[in-house]
């Protein structure tokens, strides 16, 4: 659940800007909770034995997974005057295991005005996943549709 709500108009947004989420610890009943949502059953998340053959010797979590609670991180304050536009650039450097803490960085990386939309700005939000060890599990670049503030009457 959100904290709170906070308005932030396009101009506000400052490039450099970067904020930080709490931790959240991943366990095995994520991994098969979100192999039931999802029905990636593969055997590198669900059969221990099967991946002691392989090269990180433990079972690994679905990227999706990865991506939905890294991303969730971040919404502790919702913008009525923002919506995502998408997500670019989205790699899984190192894997994430079950144990693992992950935290995420957001780093406003740049703005626009949106080609399409007059009144409208896109807001482009560089988000770093990483473990407890500081290491990347997850980068992707969030895209936000953003209200420029409106005139003055």
């Amino acid at each position: 659940m959100p904290d709170m709500e906070k308005i932030q108009y396009f101009e506000a947004y400052e490039p450099g800007s970067v904020r930080r989420t709490s931790g959240r610890t991943i366990t095995e009943t994520d991994i098969v909770i979100h192999a039931g949502h999802s029905g990636d059953f593969f055997p590198h998340h669900m059969d221990a034995e099967f991946c002691k053959t392989q090269s990180f010797k433990q079972r690994i979590a679905h990227g999706t997974m990865t991506f939905a609670i890294g991303i969730g991180l971040t919404a502790r304050e919702v913008n009525p005057v923002a919506f995502t536009y998408g997500y670019e650039r989205l790699r899984f450097p190192n894997p994430v295991f079950i144990g693992d803490t992950i935290s995420t960085t957001v780093t406003i990386k740049g703005k626009a005005e949106d080609p399409k939309r007059p009144g409208f700005g896109q807001v482009v939000e560089a988000c770093n996943v990483q473990n407890q060890k500081g290491e990347t599990v997850l980068y992707c670049e969030h895209i936000l549709l953003v209200e420029m503030e409106p005139e003055p009457e």
